[in-house]
């Protein structure tokens, strides 16, 4: 029974230097959300609570929070790194609550002029609650697994497994394992409902779709020794950013429970930490020779720190805090979480407790993952102020997996935390409750969403971050990952160049190029053993790093003005800049003149972007100003000081 409603938030804030922890990630500019029924078997959300949280980056944002059964729309401002709240009213409420299987219009469409993080969190009366992360449209896929739990039988008719997909396209076909299901336009929900775990079911739709995994109610583990129960809310992320491996940390109740599903036949899983858990329904009991949708489940514990999970063939992993109760009196209700591969790691996570009175008690913490060799370099930042070391936990290393975690309690409830690590990390968020409330969540909380069902890499960069990250003019290294690649198929990687397919490259799976300074698009076209096709696009954009900038006023360079007088009958100054690496942007070039009047700099405007151009000035001196924007962002500002004498006007006092 989950009174929590801290809703741990999160900000995935890059850096362009950290070229590893950019591209595709769990904010954006465009989400999709609904709610499934809440235990009890309410079939009215009269009694509870739906909240949306949204926060902002470092840019002001505008947004809009469309109701699609309604036709109606709230439209929202979020300040500089603020965060903006909305508690729905029982209409709204009603008009994204799905109750029975089949097909409703019961959506949620987030849009915001500038990227996001969305969460949202489903609650009946303070006590039965869970909280997910919403993933952008651009991070949603065609094919998913549903990872959930057994149902629980409190009486008749029980709470059972369910899952909501929501379409993004019109005429979207949706299949449960390859029975076509529904049909569904932009907007629509398809809900089923099992009295069975539906883990390992398979949905495969024909547009991309947002996939959530919404339990009506479960105890974990089927029968504990106690009675909290709750509902399970997590959106799921596609199969083709699943990877092989995994880290998944313990929280602080020493043990947890760990779901593994095999997305691809043939899949064999070892694992450092961790035992199997046997006689569990539809659970398989050993780690090799898995089927597609079958799965494993792992006791995973504290003092082993952690589970090290890899798989030869690509997993979906999920971690569950249990239904758990203490001589310590501490208290917990079940709740789960998705777990990404280590190759999501990203650079920041921003955390903001939202605490009601509800869960006054609970206690709150960060669960930080990242590699043990830069452990020291993980920060957190309190309310604003200067980062520093991780204090009041301990790390927990896993020798095998090289990588540590750290729990760290949110003892400031009404502050923000920004934890980070330049060679990157994982954040979790989790609570647990007291005799009192079994006040229990467990969210995740910072992670990029890169694919890695096929991926390729150019001078070891993410094809997916390739724009984010310019390279100097030169060879650059591709090399191509691929999970099942076709063995023998005689056109299974091509490698194409704006367009063209790049010769000598046909099943190369790394190759090299000289490229001139300008963007290209790259796209990998592969064919799987299953022969299933995927196609993967990058934009590379090549830079000259020989960054210059100079500026002449009559031939003569800015430095060297100030030791000049330019004298003449009209006043004329001719201006030329040379610069090597500008922007190819406009906006790139500005020229601005100080007439030390006392109104400062001015822009010339008719010289923006003009290399060359002219101007007549009056007898005194002028500051002059040439910025520029290079290729790669930067910014120079080059500045002489002009002086001009009119020399007809010296010629007139000579002849008095």
């Amino acid at each position: 029974m989950k009174a929590t409603r801290l809703l741990v938030i999160s900000v995935i804030l890059f850096m362009q230097s950290i070229s590893l922890l950019q591209g595709q990630k769990t904010e954006g500019t465009d989400f999709w959300l609904t709610f499934g029924k809440n235990a009890n078997n309410l079939s009215s959300p009269t009694a509870l609570i739906f909240q949306i949280r949204i926060v902002g980056s470092s840019k002001q944002t505008e947004g809009r929070i469309y109701f699609t059964n309604l036709g109606t729309y709230i439209d929202f401002t979020v300040n500089s790194n603020g965060v903006y709240d909305l508690d729905l009213n029982l209409y709204q409420r009603i008009a994204s609550y799905n109750t029975v299987t089949g097909k409703t219009n019961y959506s949620i469409h987030i849009t915001t002029d500038n990227p996001v993080s969305v969460f949202a969190f489903n609650d009946w009366s303070g006590y039965i609650h869970d909280v997910t992360n919403v993933l952008p449209v651009e991070a949603l896929g065609k094919d998913y697994y549903h990872i959930s739990y057994t149902r629980y039988v409190p009486n008749n008719p029980p709470y059972w497994d369910a899952y909501a997909v929501i379409a993004t396209k019109n005429n979207t076909q949706l299949y449960h394992n390859g029975v076509l299901a529904e049909t569904l336009n932009a907007g629509e929900v398809y809900y089923r409902t099992s009295d069975t775990d539906m883990t390992g079911s398979l949905i495969t739709t024909t547009n991309p779709v947002a996939f959530f995994a919404v339990h009506q109610g479960t105890m974990i583990p089927p029968q504990p020794p106690t009675l909290n129960y709750s509902i399970l809310f997590q959106q799921l992320a596609p199969i083709n950013t699943w990877g092989n491996k995994f880290f998944v940390p313990v929280s602080v109740m020493d043990k947890d429970i760990v779901r593994i599903v095999a997305a691809q036949n043939g899949t064999n899983i070892t694992q450092t930490g961790g035992t199997i858990r046997t006689g569990i329904p539809g659970a398989q009991e050993n780690l090799t020779g898995l089927q597609a949708g079958q799965f494993v489940e792992l006791d995973i514990y504290l003092s082993q720190n952690g589970c090290f999970i890899e798989s030869n063939r690509p997993v979906g992993v999920c971690t569950y805090i249990r239904s758990f109760q203490d001589l310590f009196q501490l208290v917990c209700s079940p709740a789960q979480c998705w777990i990404p591969a280590v190759d999501q790691k990203i650079a920041y996570s921003l955390m903001a407790p939202f605490i009601s009175i509800a869960n006054i008690y609970a206690i709150f913490y960060a669960l930080v993952v990242t590699p043990t060799a830069t452990q020291n370099d993980t920060k957190v930042s309190i309310g604003g102020f200067p980062p520093t070391n991780l204090t009041g936990g301990i790390w927990y290393d896993n020798v095998t997996a090289g990588m540590s975690f750290y729990s760290f309690k949110l003892t400031e409830k009404n502050k923000s935390y920004i934890f980070s690590n330049p060679n990157g990390l994982l954040v979790y968020g989790y609570s647990h409750g007291d005799m009192s409330v079994p006040s229990t969540y467990y969210v995740l909380a910072g992670s990029a969403m890169r694919d890695l069902d096929a991926a390729f890499y150019a001078n070891d960069i993410h094809f997916q971050e390739l724009k984010e990250n310019p390279f100097c003019t030169g060879m650059v290294d591709f090399r191509a990952v691929i999970n099942g690649l076709h063995p023998t198929h005689p056109q299974r990687i091509r490698w194409y160049v704006d367009g063209a397919m790049e010769p000598g490259t046909l099943n190369q799976e790394t190759w090299s190029k000289t490229f001139a300074p300008a963007e290209y698009e790259i796209r990998m076209e592969v064919v799987f053993e299953n022969n299933a096709t995927a196609t993967k696009i990058g934009t590379l954009k090549i830079i000259s790093c020989n960054h210059s900038a100079e500026f002449f006023a009559n031939d003569i360079p800015s430095a060297l003005l100030q030791n000049n007088t330019i004298c003449n009958k009209t006043g004329k100054v001719d201006f030329r800049a040379e610069i090597e690496g500008i922007h190819p942007e406009a906006g790139s070039l500005k020229w601005f003149i100080d007439k030390n009047d006392g109104n400062g700099f001015q822009e010339e405007l008719t010289a923006q972007d003009q290399k060359t151009w002219s101007k007549t000035f009056e007898t005194g001196t002028y500051q002059i100003k040439m910025w520029v924007r290079y290729d790669n962002g930067d910014i120079v500002e080059k500045i002489g000081t002009l002086k001009i004498e009119i020399f007809w006007l010296k010629m007139q006092n000579v002849r008095h």
